[in-house]
Parts: structure tokens; C-alpha cells; sequence
């Protein structure tokens, strides 16, 4: 086959396992021989509405095998598929689209409003509504061609934009190519044994890297079964691991605490489960202990985007001896943790980030600006600040932007947020740095604690007092309902400085 990309994944796994079940939803399950006819099917229908070699195909959908469909056709045609967040305002996305002007958008009817629609067409850009219906919604833009399409497509092809959460400024197009994925595939099966008996659960949003390029693509790679859902729902997450016999799970911190919280976990038969990955921010170590109290580590690990976005990895194995770490570099990838000249750091001392290997990004889409300042020299600076211990082992303590200077002293928010989650009633927290007249800046925790506690400002700065020197204790502690996170399960500090005690 000319097509070494992504776009031949349906057809090379039906030829293997053409009966074996890939995809399920709602109870209805597509065979892989099905995934590929219908990927197939509808590459041609986009190929007759004029999508070509380099066309970007936007697709605005919650999770659903239309979205596989759509995303493995647009790949097969050599075209660039640019999945788009499903929370973002009509203006938000009217930038992404302007930026990335696809030559088609793929709307699902629930999320497609008078507003959106009315952008898209002030845009001029072709537009299909369609109904998500497990694999069938997007049958009108099928043809009847079933014949293979076999383009000549390389790892260095670009296969996929995803802009960024846009926590700060704009979002940028993170550029992704076929061979990005692919060793980003190949550094996750290193480290995770995935069988091809392999039963995926994927509850968080697909239109985010972890959830599709760290559980979708495996399993799909390995013949095993990916069960897509929709949205998030704990309760339905537990019937699932228990009715489908899951092997697989992935979720940020949100979520595995939502599922700890849910009225069944302490009961729930989750003996089938053999691997459980997270993403997005480090688990609260007490979380990580609820986990375990049943039998399963929670597989963290560091990555971003712009990485594909596997980067490191702490395996199982060192789960406990290393609890909170993020582990050491992905088999492919290369990490370092350096100063502002290039040099790398002592152990203990904090550093930026840097990330090298075939996973990572050539560029942002249009913005030959922001690339240059994130890949210099073959390394890709990542704005994370982490130290690493005795035997390499990453602990991320924060963001370059989010470190703040308190009486000449350097505070990372992510060590006092790490202690205030060891409070027994601190369900999450955050800190950020304000100004102060005397100190520079000063920090102010804003924290969630369990319905029924009574804890006060007092109680919290108590708490930290006995584990953290004083100059790195918050000024101030505003307690809230929950905290802000986007779609991604990313908190949103951005917000929280806008917030007015």
C-alpha cells in the first residue's frame, strides 16, 4: 500500500480481525470490516464534495463513531481533520475556523444553534448538520464507491490540528503528522502491555489528544475494542466496567474523582480492569490512595499537545515507590530539565521542560512566530517547570507563568497544592500569585472541600503551616463550589484571577 498513514488503519486491521468488534455506543457495535466500509464510503463522498490532498475537514461533535468515521476518512484522503471543542462560544470558534479554513464542517444537529450555523455561513464555509446515530449518522455524505482508497501518504504528512485549550490568548493550531501519532502510539504500548482483547472505555472528549492518541489509536492498533460515550457520566462509567468487562480506562483528575465519589465505587466489580491512565494535571496523592485501596494504580504520566502528547511515564511498577511522580522519558522521547541558559539542572532544583523525538510537533498551524519560540535547536520548550530526584524521576511543580516570587523567594504552586490536597477535606485546590505592597507577590489558595465539611481560612493555613516553610503559605483562601476547568479536564487559572473575594 502506498498509504503508510493513519488513513489505513480500518483497512489494515479488517484484514486481519474483520469481524472482531472495534467500535460500540449505545449498544450498537461496528466490526472493524463495518469501520472500514464506512471510512471508505465516506472518504469518497468528501472526495465528491471537493475535499482534496492538504483540505482541512472540521468536525463539531461530541464522541461518536461518526467522529472515527469522519476522522480516518479525512485521513485516507491525505486531507487534515481538525476536531474542534465542543464547549467553546460562538466566537471562540469563529477564530478557530478562520484560522484553520476547512473546506468542510461536519456539524452534529445538538450543537449546531442558529449562532453557529449563522458564523459558519457568514464564514462561507460548506457546511453538513448531521444526527449522531453510532456509525450511521453520517450516511447522507456517504457514496457508493466501496472501492480502497490508497493515497500516497508518509509520516511527515500532516494529519490532524488541534488547537490548543487557549488558557492564555488565543488557541494555537498544534500541527500533529501522521508519524507524530504513530511513535506516540508506539511509546504508550511500551510502556502499557495492551492486549488484543484490550475493552477501552473513552469518556473524555476525543477532540482532546490524550483521550484519542493515548487510548483510541492503541487500542484500534492492537484490534482491540474502544466503547465510545458521548459525555462523562460516573455512574454509567461503573456499569460499563462492570456489564462490558473494561480493561481500559483514561481520565483526568475530575473524573477519577468523580468516580471515587460515585454511590457504587466501594462495591463496584472493577476486577476486570487492568490498566487505568490519567492525563492533564498530577492526581492528589489521597486520590491515588483511594484508587489503590481498590486495586488499581492509576498510571500517570506528563505530556502536552505539542507532544502528541506522550512524554513521560510512570509505569506501574514504580507506582508506589514513586507516588506523584510523573516518571522518566517515553522510549522514543527524549527529556531534559533546564535553566534559562540550556544547562541542565541539579537534582532538587527546579527547570523548565524540554521535550525531543518524532512525537513532537514540527509547528503551530500559521504562526511561524510561536514555533520558532517553541522549538529551538530541536527541542520543543514547554513552559512546565519540574524538578527531577536522584534517579531522574519528573515532578511537575508548576508553570514558567505561574511561578511567583514572594520576598526574592521562588514558590511553586503546584508543591502548596500538593500539600493542601493532603487536608482530609480539600476535594481540590489551586493557588495563584497576587501582588502585594510588601512581599511582591503573595499567594491565594482557592480550594473545594467535601458537602458537609466545616473548614475554615484557619484550619486551611494550619494545615500547610505544618508542611510547608512560612513564605510559601497563601495570604488568603477563598473557598468555592468547584473550580474552572475547560474540556480538556485543565484547570483554568485564568479564570481564578478574575475572581473577587
Amino acid at each position: 500500500m502506498k498509504d503508510q498513514g493513519l488513513g489505513s488503519w480500518p483497512l489494515r486491521r479488517s484484514r486481519m480481525t474483520p469481524d472482531k468488534t472495534a467500535l460500540v455506543q449505545d449498544g450498537n457495535r461496528q466490526s472493524y470490516r463495518q469501520l472500514h466500509e464506512s471510512a471508505t464510503r465516506l472518504a469518497h463522498g468528501l472526495r465528491e464534495r471537493g475535499v482534496a490532498r492538504g483540505d482541512r475537514v472540521a468536525f463539531l461533535g461530541l464522541n461518536s463513531l461518526e467522529l472515527v468515521s469522519a476522522m480516518f476518512a479525512t485521513a485516507a484522503l491525505g486531507a487534515v481533520f481538525v476536531p474542534l471543542n465542543t464547549r467553546l462560544a460562538p466566537p471562540e470558534l469563529r477564530y478557530v475556523l478562520d484560522n484553520s479554513e476547512p473546506r468542510l464542517v461536519l456539524v452534529e444537529d445538538d450543537l449546531g444553534t442558529d449562532d453557529v450555523i449563522a458564523m459558519i455561513a457568514e464564514l462561507s464555509i460548506p457546511t453538513a448538520v448531521f444526527t449522531r446515530r453510532a456509525g450511521a449518522g453520517l450516511e447522507a455524505l456517504e457514496s457508493d464507491a466501496a472501492t480502497p482508497i490508497d493515497e500516497s501518504i508518509g509520516h511527515d504528512d500532516l494529519f490532524m490540528i488541534q488547537y490548543t485549550s487557549g488558557t492564555s490568548g488565543r488557541p494555537k493550531g498544534v500541527q500533529l503528522t501522521h508519524g507524530n501519532i504513530i511513535w506516540n502510539v508506539m511509546n504508550l504500548m511500551v510502556d502499557v502491555d495492551l492486549g488484543s482483547d484490550e475493552v477501552a472505555l473513552i469518556t473524555a472528549p476525543l477532540f482532546h489528544t490524550a483521550a484519542l492518541n493515548q487510548v483510541l489509536f492503541p487500542t484500534i492498533l492492537k484490534g482491540g475494542t474502544a466503547l465510545i460515550e458521548a459525555r462523562f457520566d460516573p455512574d454509567r462509567a461503573i456499569d460499563l466496567i462492570e456489564s462490558e468487562r473494561v480493561t481500559l480506562l483514561f481520565g483526568v483528575t475530575s473524573m477519577y474523582l468523580a468516580l471515587s465519589e460515585a454511590g457504587r465505587f466501594g462495591s463496584a466489580d472493577l476486577r476486570s480492569l487492568r490498566s487505568a491512565l490519567s492525563g492533564g494535571s498530577p492526581i492528589p496523592e489521597s486520590l491515588l490512595h483511594t484508587w489503590l485501596d481498590r486495586g488499581l494504580m492509576i498510571v500517570q504520566g506528563y505530556g502536552l499537545t505539542e507532544a502528541s502528547p506522550g512524554t513521560t511515564m510512570l509505569r506501574a511498577e514504580d507506582g508506589v515507590r514513586k507516588l506523584g511522580s510523573a516518571g522518566t522519558a517515553c522510549f522514543f522521547t527524549d527529556v531534559r530539565v533546564v535553566d534559562p541558559s540550556g544547562v541542565a539542572v541539579p537534582a532538587g532544583t527546579a527547570g523548565e521542560v524540554q521535550v525531543s523525538g518524532p512525537n513532537v510537533t514540527p509547528g503551530y498551524w500559521r504562526d511561524q512566530r510561536s514555533t520558532d519560540v517553541a522549538r529551538v535547536d530541536g527541542w520543543l520548550h514547554t513552559g512546565d517547570l519540574a524538578t527531577t530526584d536522584d534517579e531522574g524521576y519528573l515532578r511537575i511543580v508548576g508553570r514558567l507563568k505561574d511561578m511567583y516570587i514572594s520576598g526574592g523567594e521562588n514558590v511553586y504552586p503546584a508543591e502548596v497544592e500538593g500539600a493542601l490536597h493532603e487536608h482530609p477535606d480539600v476535594v481540590e485546590a489551586a493557588v495563584i500569585g497576587i501582588p502585594d505592597a510588601k512581599w511582591g507577590e503573595v499567594g491565594r489558595a482557592f480550594v473545594v472541600i467535601r458537602p458537609g465539611a466545616r473548614v475554615d481560612e484557619n484550619a486551611i493555613i494550619e494545615h500547610l503551616s505544618r508542611l510547608l516553610a512560612r513564605y510559601k503559605l497563601p495570604r488568603s483562601v477563598v473557598f468555592l463550589p468547584e473550580l474552572p476547568h475547560n474540556a480538556s479536564g485543565k484547570l483554568l487559572k485564568s479564570t481564578l484571577r478574575e475572581v473577587n473575594p
